[in-house]
Order: C-alpha cells, then structure tokens, then sequence
C-alpha cells in the first residue's frame, strides 16, 4: 500500500466528525438515509457509529430504510461477522 493510502487505525472522532456524517449524500439515486446510515457503518468503530445512531434518530432518520434492492443496513449487517455488535446498536435504535 502507497505511504498516502496507508489506512488510519484508532483515529480519534470528534462529536463534529461524526455528525458530519448526517450530510453524506449518494450519488447514484439511493435513499439518502440508507446511503448515510451504510457510509457511517463502513467508516467508524462501534462507539462511534452508536453516538452516530444517536444523532441519525435525533435528526428524524429512517433507521428502517431500504437500499434499492429492498434490503436495510440491519439486513446488511447481519451477514457481516464482525457486524454483531453494529447490529445490536441499530437493534437498540428500534431497527428491525
């Protein structure tokens, strides 16, 4: 891996950092709150992801959204096997 791709472990996030993530926008037609809600599960460490499902449902954010296929972030999560403890916190939000 180049120098200036080399991936940032343990990086420290802001509360800023992870409300920024309530601006993410798809690029290809996707619902937005889907497209947010998999970017953040994608990009953060658990902790970080469960304050941003906090803000996500502070802000009137569909938990429940589907991508195009009909399938939602939990379902995704599910099939994933470090995704257990990501899937408890959507759980926790009323994610089903």
């Amino acid at each position: 891996m180049r120098k200036d791709k080399e991936k940032v472990v343990d990086e420290v996030w802001t509360e800023e950092h992870v409300k920024s993530f309530l601006n993410v926008k798809p690029h290809d037609g996707s619902d937005e709150d889907f497209h947010m809600l998999l970017k953040a599960y994608q990009s953060m460490r658990a902790s970080d992801f469960e304050l941003f499902v906090s803000f996500f449902c502070n802000d009137g954010r569909d938990l429940n959204t589907t991508s195009k296929d009909g399938r939602t972030v939990l379902d995704i999560i599910s099939t994933h096997r470090h995704g257990a403890q990501y899937a408890e916190i959507l759980k926790a939000g009323a994610a089903h």
